[in-house]
């Protein structure tokens, strides 16, 4: 006997449209559709609206001449006999919430009311106010802290925990090899005001301070389960970084925290059974820190590491790998998601919004990219290693002077080692200011906030040059999110083909204005369409195709979003 599933809907009548939709390739019908004839409509603007209303369902019948009809009431049912007055069922699609895209588990882990990240973009780049407007959204937003003073990092903390209060929110914590102290501070900061979720960015291996944070408080609770109030979202493009975050924490740096007392005997033993990381973001390519590696063989390939890590670890909850790099448009999200991404992260397209730590001269100038507009240049925490970033190219003459001042590293031992006239181009055209100047200015920000670097410095030529070339690669993100209109040829704006690609979906739309964009409206544009997109591949997939007026997704008003969406299906 063959096995039917009837879904009950709303019988509220619609208005009767004529049924003259597109022309589909006949064949077989999935099941049989019965309801009000009246509500059935075949011209192109009616079944638009019908698909892109998530919270209805929406059945698509094979009506006279094999043309599509749609409907989003009745009752329909899959397989068995027609009956006297059914329709044949061609496609089906059920209502739905870009909640469902990702791993619901996720969102109830952190709080949130979708599987969407705004990543913590450096330089105070992703704000207090960017991550206050995700957290009031339902969004997890995670601070820039790196490259901030510690003063800044705790100004912004105070600041959050405190109009926060419960909602979610992370802060970044980056691989910082040059400032080990740093790093053991900023995490110290984190304990101090109970940060309970950090983004984990950029690391080349794990460090102690990374590992103190993880463990802090692990505990049994009184049912015998492991509780570790600290969290981690790791960043990684690569398979041998993404095994270090998704196993327990080294059982070397645990001997070393109970050494110097920053853990108990006993928690030491509660770590071995947790991992590093929860949750791991794949990073590909992507603005600033990137290997500039293809998502769609990236995302697979650490999926299946996961696998394997959980089938090793056994794990009590199970890993998450989310998906960062290129997530800009529906589609993208889209992809992502249907690849196995429990989450998305933005980057770019978030300092392009209003709330971002950048300058409305910078948002102009990615309002303009375009995919090509990209360029690669040194990474100022990681100079001397030739580690790279990925910037903006276009009206920016940065990842062209960055690169050269890394060539003069790699060929002069130190700064009376380079030729006079290279020497005098450098000051003219790139620091606008003698070298030893720019010496004396190093000299000052060390000393307030690492003074170790200028005793190595002094001791070691070829460091004090690298320090030296730093103070424009550091600065040169600063004058770009302070505006500086003196020094725009210099601007270090970080920026991946992701903008280029916004900026197509949007040409000729109201998000193409850079005021308009925001971070709340470009988040729920892109979850809102990827859910969009993935119903039309649904029904695509069961051999029904639209025209491109009815599949046409252009950005929409958060307002109108929310009318579209539903929740209380999923909760």
């Amino acid at each position: 006997m063959t096995q039917v599933t009837q879904i009950p809907l709303a019988t509220k009548k619609t208005a009767e449209v004529p049924a003259t939709g597109t022309n589909p390739s006949p064949g077989a019908a999935l099941g049989w559709w019965t309801g009000d004839n009246t509500a059935l409509f075949g011209d192109d603007p009616a079944i638009h609206n019908a698909i892109f209303n998530l919270n209805k369902h929406v059945y698509v019948l094979q009506g006279q001449n094999q043309e599509h009809v749609v409907t989003d009431q009745g009752i329909a049912i899959i397989g068995g006999e027609p009956g006297t007055d059914g329709l044949p069922l061609a496609g089906f699609s059920p209502a739905s919430s870009p909640r469902q895209l990702g791993d619901t588990g996720f969102c109830e882990d952190h709080g949130l009311r979708f599987p969407y990240m705004c990543g913590s973009m450096a330089n105070g780049i992703a704000s207090i106010g960017l991550v206050e407007a995700a957290a009031d959204a339902g969004l997890l937003g995670s601070f820039g802290a790196a490259g901030l003073m510690l003063s800044e990092i705790e100004t912004a903390a105070a600041h959050l925990t405190k109009s926060l209060n419960s909602k979610p929110f992370c802060f970044n914590l980056i691989f910082t090899p040059s400032e080990r102290g740093h790093e053991d501070a900023v995490v110290s900061l984190y304990l101090k005001y109970d940060i309970r979720l950090v983004e984990a960015s950029a690391y080349m291996k794990l460090t102690l301070p990374a590992v103190r944070y993880r463990v802090h408080g692990i505990h049994q609770n009184q049912t015998g389960d492991i509780e570790t109030p600290n969290r981690i979202i790791a960043k990684a493009s690569r398979v041998e970084i993404a095994t270090k975050w998704f196993s327990p924490p080294p059982e070397k740096m645990l001997a070393q925290l109970v050494a110097s007392g920053d853990i108990t005997e006993e928690q030491a033993t509660l770590a071995k059974q947790i991992p590093m990381a929860q949750d791991l973001t794949i990073e590909a390519d992507s603005g600033g820190h990137t290997d500039n590696r293809p998502a769609i063989t990236l995302l697979p390939t650490i999926i299946a590491l996961r696998d394997r890590c959980q089938k090793e670890f056994g794990y009590a909850t199970p890993l998450r790998v989310g998906a960062a790099g290129g997530i800009a448009t529906p589609a993208s999200a889209a992809a992502a998601f249907s690849m196995g991404a429990a989450y998305v992260v933005t980057g770019t397209v978030n300092q392009a919004c209003m709330e971002s730590g950048s300058s409305d001269i910078v948002r102009k100038m990615l309002a303009e990219a375009e995919q090509a507009d990209v360029a690669m240049a040194p990474a100022v925490d990681m100079f001397e290693m030739g580690v790279k970033l990925q910037v903006l190219k276009r009206g920016t003459m940065f990842a062209m002077r960055g690169n050269k001042l890394y060539e003069a590293y790699r060929a002069y031992d130190s700064i009376d080692d380079i030729p006079e006239k290279e020497r005098q181009s450098l000051e003219k055209i790139i620091f606008k200011a003698s070298l030893a100047e720019i010496w004396d200015l190093t000299q000052k920000f060390f000393n307030e906030r690492d003074p170790q670097q200028i005793t190595k410095a002094n001791q070691d030529p070829k460091y004090k040059m690298a320090l030296i070339f730093r103070w424009y690669l550091g600065l040169s993100s600063r004058w770009a999110n302070a505006g500086d209109e003196t020094r725009q040829v210099d601007y270090q704006v970080w920026c991946g083909p992701s903008m280029g690609a916004f900026n197509e979906w949007t040409r000729g739309s109201w998000l193409a204005e850079p005021a308009k964009r925001n971070v709340v409206t470009v988040a729920l544009n892109i979850l809102y369409g990827a859910a969009v997109t993935t119903r039309i591949n649904n029904l695509r997939n069961q051999g029904i195709n639209f025209s491109d007026q009815v599949t046409h997704l252009e950005p929409l008003e958060v307002q109108e979003i929310e009318r579209r969406i539903i929740e209380e299906r999923i909760q």
